[in-house]
């Protein structure tokens, strides 16, 4: 493992491989899951990652009690006789947890370094990471129960009771305290809650104690509530961090509100915030609107609505009364009577009376307010003051893909209700998806919401309706309005259990219609709105903003038990959904004083008899009477069960989807291009958590294809090339990978996405030899970065070995080792020039080979006439990659001899090509002019008069065999390389008489890479040998040699040049094998080398 993997515990237990148990120890670190064991001499190793568990579960057996089962998508693994099973499965859980969010998000996994120290007399010893995620864990836990904001931070908590004087009794529970909120319950489950912010609080004091009343702590607030706390176990120290909580949000208020400029002076100790408080009044959104602006109609300034759109366009008149609006007053009579007994605003006690209130039916004029109070957002609109406002003006103007769907949605939402039929109401809805939109990029905007949002605008203010949206995708209903709807296809499944557990009679009926899937998107993404009528639905999101989502899972029980027998009649889906949609359909809320909304379901026809009336408060009645015992704890845990399951779905059908859409472009199967996706995503998760040089953001965009969505660096990229590339070898390797990479990076972000890395490696593994040697050819023809183009790197100038070639007969480079052999000397090349008259390489095969080829080239000509010419620079890089690349191949002696004599017949093309070129004569009166060749036609270079010549010396030529395949009428001349008029088909070689002595073009380039540890290893070395040595051991150009701007050749060129030698032509065509190097990467990746076997009892696997 990296520095970078940080262990989070360990635990005794024992490991279960077939009926032999392995006792050992697990080891639990944020990205994965290892198991040790060494007993007996045999040693066994396993480490799995946290994000390729596709189950976790904790199970009982006959022999084994207490079993902990983690499974992948390659196999099962048990573990068993823990300690503290318990503890174990739960950071577990949570560890898993963290690697979903990652997959969904891709965010990294960061340390709370705001943890206090543990103190000296501490029983034992806990990692910081262990003591993070313990609080994180209780911190999750206090906010759903009060739903608090999703920064809110738990400090601690301590038994105690509360004085409640609506019943004059103390009643036992547990005291919360976090940075910004006392939070109080009660030990009976719904008998008392409380929620204290801190903003609103005034004094805290700790009162005298008695026998009666040991330990009292007094807190008043600023609506002249005072609640008092007893029996506190340490009440000194709680005072003090009360206060010293107390303090921080004081200085915070203040700092706000200067920043706001909405700075008044006030009398008490924390100064109330604008609107933090719930107005002292119920009907205040039904009264006056004097002194408020109206709205804005033209949406083109900053919204400044304070009506709820259900006020604007109620359509009743003031001397209308019936039984109706009579029951509605009744009902406000009844909230004020509670608001007067168990206080108002956010700090009221909350009881079991609260709930029942909730469950007859919120009032019309009440149920904004209360919504923004029974949902938690009335706190983060009191803590954000101008947020709404501001960002509504930051993102007026300014387009993406999320405001083209909110564009295209406004009008689908409550098409029906008079207030979204004109603009105002539209305006209003555009304003708030928008602004949500901006602040929450990663949802930006999901279909639903405008139906959702609708609703909200009907009953809250348009900044509140903003925080109430906030509230329910971002705590209430978590990654539901995601692109991929997560969070309701992890609830599906959880109804789907529950369905199995309490309507078993239907659940195997439904599962083979499928309907189950089909109707729980509908129904918890849009909260029965969609499904619903609508003056039926409100009912149900008032109990929603209440009890949460346990109320959605009993109410679709509720439902799917009242249909039991029409259900278990249906033939099909269709029939099922007919029946569900009329029964939904004819839900009626007789209360409501609302005029009638049409609610036509698309599944109820007009020539069937209409459905018996249900009314929508017996029906919620019914919900908790038979399935009230689900608890908010027990949803929580089948929901982790099944968000590993619905995660894991996806990522493999984003997987068969991006293979299926890239099979057609590469020569990869199937097999291993879905081996590769999972390579190249590991790698992207890996550069999350463990580091790299750009962040996740940057590397991750969802709203790209999937294919281009996973992107990785230059460091990722080069630790893949090395493990898949077969090029990958030498110390030359990261140089190659930096030319491949800057080739594949076509948007210049420097990141490449896993279209762009399949078609670099696709060329390089399983194109044909055209392919492979135009990536090369291309790879080098990159201009340099940040140097000019017009000078060579003067990194080449003192990296490069170049020999002069002077035999005509084939060269041979004899022994390129990366070790030193006797009589070599540190830094030093040796090449041994010896003729081999016996090998042909105008072989009858070759040949064969050249004409299949001739066709396939003329299809391509356009494609390799567009490649720019190489110039001498850029052929020094090239070869030396070559000799680089064959150093561990096992014909790597006869690459070497082909690639020695495919330099020199490339160097001497490259010089005859100045003759046509064009190329002013070079300056200095020693250089003599270079002869006209005969026109349109080939030149044909002189015979050397002696056959060897030293480094330096100009008198050198091509083979005599290259110079027979150049000859009219030769095999090769129907292969047309250029069109230049000053080249025809044969291979131009040149003139020895037309060089001088600074000429680079008499050298062949051998390169052992820059490292002292690189030497060439000669069997033989004679007179024929040369030696060139550079500064430092460095290799550098002999006699101050410069590179010859003027000489260039084509890819055509390097192409027919290189055919002429089979030792190449084999290395090129020969198969590469990309399942076997993708085994090696999965195991030398993670662990940074290839696992070592250390017995048969060995476990090194990594899953997935």
């Amino acid at each position: 493992m990296p520095e970078e993997e940080k262990l989070v515990n360990y635990y005794s237990c024992s490991y279960w491989k077939g009926r032999v148990p392995r006792q050992g120890w697990v080891y639990l670190s944020i990205n994965h899951l290892c198991f040790s064991s060494f007993l007996m001499g045999r040693e066994a190793k396993l480490v799995i990652r946290w994000v390729d568990i596709t189950q976790l579960e904790k199970n009982a057996t006959l022999l084994l009690p207490d079993v902990i089962q983690v499974s992948t998508r390659s196999g099962e693994h048990f573990f068993s006789v823990f300690l503290n099973i318990n503890e174990t499965f739960k950071l577990m859980e949570q560890l898993a947890n963290i690697a979903m969010r990652q997959l969904l998000d891709n965010e990294g996994f960061e340390q709370d370094r705001s943890l206090p120290k543990l103190k000296r007399k501490s029983p034992k010893k806990v990692s910081a990471l262990k003591r993070d995620l313990d609080a994180r864990a209780k911190s999750e836990r206090y906010r759903a129960l009060f739903r608090l904001p999703k920064d809110e931070k738990l400090d601690g908590h301590t038994d105690c009771t509360l004085w409640t004087p609506f019943n004059k009794r103390h009643i036992l529970g547990q005291m919360f305290v976090s940075t910004n909120y006392i939070c109080f319950t009660s030990k009976e489950e719904n008998l008392c809650g409380l929620i204290i912010p801190l903003r609103e609080v005034t004094i805290v004091e700790k009162a005298d104690s008695s026998s009666v009343l040991p330990s009292p702590l007094s807190i008043s607030t600023r609506n002249r509530m005072t609640f008092l706390f007893a029996n506190l176990k340490d009440r000194d120290f709680l005072v003090q961090r009360i206060s010293d909580f107390l303090q921080q949000t004081t200085s915070r208020i203040y700092s706000d509100r200067e920043f706001a400029g909405s700075y008044n002076s006030s009398d008490d100790e924390v100064s109330p915030r604008p609107g933090s408080l719930l107005p002292s009044s119920p009907q205040r959104s039904t009264g006056s609107d004097d002194g408020e602006r109206p709205f804005n109609i033209n949406g083109n300034s900053v919204p400044t609505a304070t009506q709820t759109l259900m006020t604007m366009y109620r359509r009743r008149s003031p001397e209308e009364f019936n039984p109706k609006l009579a029951k509605e007053f009744l009902k406000e009579q009844a909230w004020k009577l509670h608001f007067a007994e168990y206080g108002q605003g956010v700090c009221m006690y909350r009881t079991e009376k609260t709930r029942e209130l909730v469950l007859q039916g919120i009032p019309e004029s009440m149920r904004g307010e209360l919504w923004l109070l029974l949902s938690g957002a009335v706190n983060e609109k009191a803590t954000h003051p101008g947020y709404y406002e501001d960002l509504v003006e930051r993102s007026m103007g300014r387009y993406n893909l999320a405001t083209e769907e909110i564009e295209r949605d406004l009008h689908r939402s409550l098409p029906e209700h008079p207030a979204f039929q004109n603009e105002m109401g539209i305006a209003a809805l555009r304003r708030v998806l928008t602004a949500y939109a901006f602040r929450n990029p990663n949802i930006g905007y999901c279909q639903a919401m405008n139906i959702v949002t609708s609703v909200l605008l009907l009953y809250a203010k348009e900044e509140e309706a903003f925080w109430l949206l906030v509230a329910l995708c971002e705590r209430m209903l978590p990654d539901y309005y995601n692109t991929r709807v997560v969070g309701a296809l992890v609830d599906q499944g959880v109804f789907e259990e529950l369905a199995r557990d309490h309507v078993p009679q239907l659940y195997d009926c439904m599962q083979d219609l499928g309907v189950i899937s089909t109707i729980s998107l509908s129904w918890f993404l849009t909260l029965f709105l969609s499904v619903m009528p609508f003056e039926s639905a409100v009912v149900v999101v008032d109990c929603f903003f209440y009890e949460g989502i346990k109320v959605i899972f009993q109410l679709a029980l509720a439902v799917l038990d009242a249909n039991v027998d029409k259900l278990l009649g249906c033939k099909d889906d269709g029939e099922a959904m007919t029946v569900l949609g009329r029964y939904l359909d004819s839900v009626t809320n007789k209360d409501s004083t609302l005029p009638p909304i049409p609610h036509l379901h698309s599944l109820l026809s007009d020539d069937v008899e209409p459905f018996p009336e249900v009314d929508i408060f017996r029906l919620i009645r019914t919900s908790y009477e038979k399935f009230g015992a689900i608890r908010a704890d027990l949803i929580e845990q089948m929901r982790f069960k099944q968000r590993l399951k619905v995660i894991q779905t996806l990522e493999d059908t984003t997987k068969r989807n991006v293979v299926r859409t890239i099979v057609t472009e590469t020569s990869f199967t199937i097999d291993e291009l879905e081996e590769l996706y999972s390579l190249f995503k590991a790698e992207h998760l890996t550069s999350c958590y463990w580091g790299g040089s750009s962040t996740a953001l940057d590397r991750h965009d969802p709203s790209l294809p999937y294919l281009e969505q996973y992107r990785i660096d230059f460091e990722q990229f080069k630790g893949m090339f090395a493990l898949l590339f077969p090029w990958a070898c030498g110390a030359h390797s990261d140089v190659l990978a930096a030319r491949l990479f800057q080739l594949l990076d076509d948007n210049g972000d420097s990141l490449i996405n896993f279209r762009e890395f399949i078609s670099g490696l696709s060329a390089a593994c399983h194109g044909d030899l055209t392919e492979k040697l135009k990536l090369l050819y291309r790879v080098h023809v990159l201009p340099e970065p940040s140097s000019d183009p017009d000078e060579p790197d003067s990194a080449f100038e003192a990296t490069q070995y170049f020999f002069e070639d002077i035999t005509p007969e084939c060269t041979h480079v004899v022994g390129l080792e990366s070790r030193s052999g006797p009589g070599v000397e540190d830094g030093f090349v040796t090449v041994s020039l010896k003729p081999d008259r016996g090998k042909r390489i105008n072989s009858q095969e070759n040949r064969n080979y050249l004409r299949l080829w001739t066709p396939e080239s003329k299809s391509k000509s356009k494609n390799a006439k567009d490649l720019p010419k190489l110039n001498q620079g850029q052929f020094i890089e090239l070869c030396r990659t070559m000799y680089n690349m064959f150093s561990e191949d096992p014909d790597e002696q006869e690459l070497y001899h082909a690639t020695a004599a495919v330099t020199s017949l490339l160097l001497e093309i490259g010089e005859v090509g100045k003759l046509f070129s064009g190329a002013p004569a070079r300056e200095g009166g020693d250089s003599p002019t270079c002869p006209q060749g005969p026109p349109g036609g080939t030149a044909f270079p002189k015979k050397p008069a002696a056959p060897l010549a030293l480094a330096g010396d100009p008198g050198s030529t091509a083979r005599a065999e290259a110079e027979e395949a150049s000859s009219p009428g030769g095999p090769m001349e129907d292969i047309k390389l250029e069109e230049d008029p000053a080249a025809c088909s044969a291979m131009l070689i040149s003139d020895d008489d037309t060089k001088d002595d600074s000429s680079m073009s008499s050298y062949s380039v051998l390169s052992a890479g820059s490292h002292e540890d690189d030497k060439l290893h000669c069997e033989d070395v004679g007179e024929d040998t040369v030696l060139v040595r550079g500064p430092q051991g460095s290799a550098a150009l002999p006699g101050g040699a410069r590179l010859d701007r003027d000489w260039a050749i084509t890819f055509e060129q390097f192409l027919a040049s290189l055919l002429t030698e089979p030792a190449l032509v084999r290395y090129f065509d020969k198969p590469v094998s990309v399942m076997a190097r993708v085994g090696g990467a999965k195991n030398g990746r993670l662990v940074g080398r290839p696992p070592a076997s250390a017995s048969d009892y060995d476990l090194s696997t990594l899953s997935g």
